[in-house]
């Protein structure tokens, strides 16, 4: 049990350690901090999804908060465009993601929001281990 709590930590870090990296290069790229504020929680509009079921929540969830769509969309972005408002773009999806797993939001699991590659999160941790934990 304590090398899954260790692993965990590994990867909550991870995840800070490319938030900052995204942040870091949004910065170098000199958009607007003002547009950065007004989109960096959007990515969590996905959530609308488990107003269809905890299925669909969870696939619509996990698609745009993967490290999949913030690579391809960014190299996308630098192919067809190249301008650094379009790099911008998925630098703020990453930061949200990275921020996110920092925090112990995890990827979704079909069997409910609380569910997450990560453990559980929220009043559903709190009821299975006893244990308070933190609710944001």
């Amino acid at each position: 049990m304590e090398s899954c709590k260790r692993v965990m930590v590994v990867l909550r870090l991870e995840g800070l350690a490319l938030a900052i990296a995204c942040i870091a290069l949004y910065g170098n790229f000199g958009e607007s901090w003002w547009l950065f504020a007004a989109l960096i929680l959007v990515p969590d509009v996905s959530m609308l999804g488990y107003l269809a079921g905890p299925r669909v929540g969870a696939g619509v969830y996990n698609l745009v908060h993967n490290w999949i769509v913030v690579i391809v969309w960014f190299l996308a972005a630098w192919y067809l465009a190249g301008d650094n408002f379009s790099l911008s773009l998925p630098l703020i999806l990453g930061a949200h993601i990275g921020i996110d797993r920092a925090l112990g939001y995890g990827l979704k699991l079909p069997t409910g929001f609380h569910d997450t590659h990560l453990g559980r999160i929220g009043k559903a941790a709190q009821a299975k281990s006893g244990v308070p934990v933190r609710t944001n």
